[in-house]
């Protein structure tokens, strides 16, 4: 009986200390790594999570260095070559000493220590968010029925792009450029040439327009001006009657 509950002590303390291994096993992940303590492996750890989601780190440049600047993230050193700073050329680097930016990370590598980071990408992308939100309201601005003037950027066989300012352009399809059938919009229009035309629809900042539309509409109007200015038979008859009563036979 004694034997027994000696085996059971002996498996029990067995599976105890094989416990307790796994647990100095995890353990170690938080305690470093004998070459890295915890802080840098965390750091790392937090750096290499925001590389894969993306997020944009708020940091302040602390140095100068050739090609680049500083900024710490995590405590960890990382450098912004000057290419990536801003989207313009930057010609002098120490006026952005101290300076408080935005950056994403592009490059992690713990072993190397080599942490890249980039400002330019957030830029490119608020600018093309700016543009895109000027131009929705540009266009957004163009009502359907308006006149509007602007210079041919590009001929396809299908229209023509007209350039309506702020980044707004408008197609003219091949069917609305003459009021003569044409087979190519090249018979009636060239790149770079200005012209007028009606907005016949404009749906989600695509907008289409008229030439075609336009120039009736001058004719039916030029018409009509030709038919206000003809003078009534009975004007004419009575000026004529007015004429001959001055006039004595012989």
């Amino acid at each position: 009986m004694e034997e027994k509950n000696l085996e059971t002590a002996v498996e029990e303390t067995a599976e105890k200390m094989e416990n307790l291994g796994q647990a100095l096993e995890e353990s170690y992940s938080y305690m470093g790594d004998g070459e890295y303590d915890t802080d840098t492996l965390l750091a790392w750890e937090k750096i290499n999570r925001y590389k894969e989601s993306g997020e944009i780190l708020p940091v302040t440049v602390s140095g100068i260095v050739n090609k680049g600047v500083i900024a710490l993230v995590e405590g960890v050193r990382g450098f912004i070559p000057v290419s990536r700073l801003d989207i313009s050329h930057v010609e002098d680097t120490n006026d952005w000493l101290g300076r408080d930016i935005r950056v994403r990370v592009i490059e992690a590598d713990m072993e190397k220590g080599k942490l890249v980071l980039s400002a330019r990408e957030i830029l490119r992308e608020e600018s093309a968010a700016a543009r895109k939100a000027q131009k929705e309201m540009a266009a957004s601005k163009i009502a359907v029925g308006s006149i509007v003037e602007g210079r041919v950027e590009s001929l396809q066989p299908y229209g023509a792009f007209v350039d309506l300012g702020d980044g707004v352009s408008g197609l003219v399809h091949i069917s609305q450029i003459s009021v003569n059938h044409i087979k190519s919009p090249k018979e009636a229009l060239e790149t770079g040439q200005t012209v007028r035309a009606k907005v016949i629809k404009n749906q989600d900042g695509k907008i289409s327009l008229s030439i075609r539309e336009l120039l009736e509409e001058q004719r039916v109007q030029e018409e009509q001006e030709i038919k206000n200015n003809i003078p009534k038979v009975e004007s004419i008859g009575t000026s004529l009657g007015d004429l001959l009563s001055g006039i004595k036979l012989k």
